[in-house]
């Protein structure tokens, strides 16, 4: 007679089909305390989707509105910041409507010897800096930055190319944002791939 050996992980495959039971407040203990590198699934989906719709929602309204306990809420927006998955719920920020109503992409080349971290430091001492990438191709660094005017752009730019390290730059001004930053179209992908279950 066989024997067969049971432990208290259920296989991968029933992973995919834990159900959550929005009607009923009950969540599969599993499913609420895995964390598989990289995974997220419905709940974390939807928990980010209406922090993101509603930063001020309190993890006591969450739970009512995602229909599971407050704890469960609250253990998941722990995983999600441990795991670095939520960084930050600060508020959105329009540069626009702070009068900084040009955007433009500026490609840099810098010089080899002294790296890419230096002059990083010295392009985050521009406030009109938003974001800067260290890039393959042509250039060596991609700037996303901000101006109040054209004119004005023309300064920031000047500002960028006098820091050392900075040998030559291209600046493409942004006419309008026809898709702008977003993740949660990215969640809800992650949250649907099965693939992202180890095998």
């Amino acid at each position: 007679m066989g024997t067969s050996r049971q432990t208290a992980q259920p296989s991968v495959s029933s992973l995919g089909i834990l159900p959550v039971y929005p009607d009923r407040d009950v969540v599969s203990l599993y499913s609420m305390t895995t964390s598989v590198p990289g995974s997220i699934d419905g709940l974390d989906a939807a928990l980010i989707g209406l922090l993101a719709a509603e930063p001020r929602v309190g993890v006591l309204e969450a739970s009512r509105r995602l229909g599971v306990a407050r704890g469960t809420v609250q253990a998941r927006l722990d995983r999600l910041q441990d795991r670095g998955v939520i960084t930050g719920y600060g508020p959105e920020v329009d540069p626009a409507a702070l009068g900084y109503e040009v955007t433009a992409f500026i490609t840099l080349e810098i010089r080899q010897v002294g790296g890419h971290d230096p002059v990083a430091e010295r392009l985050a001492a521009i406030p009109e800096v938003l974001e800067v990438h260290t890039i393959t191709g042509p250039g060596d660094m991609l700037c996303r930055v901000v101006a109040r005017t054209n004119a004005d752009l023309q300064r920031v730019v000047d500002a960028i190319v006098s820091a050392e390290g900075v040998v030559r730059s291209a600046t493409v001004i942004s006419l309008a944002t026809q898709v702008p930053y977003r993740t949660l179209h990215l969640v809800r992908a992650a949250a649907s791939d099965p693939g992202l279950l180890p095998s």
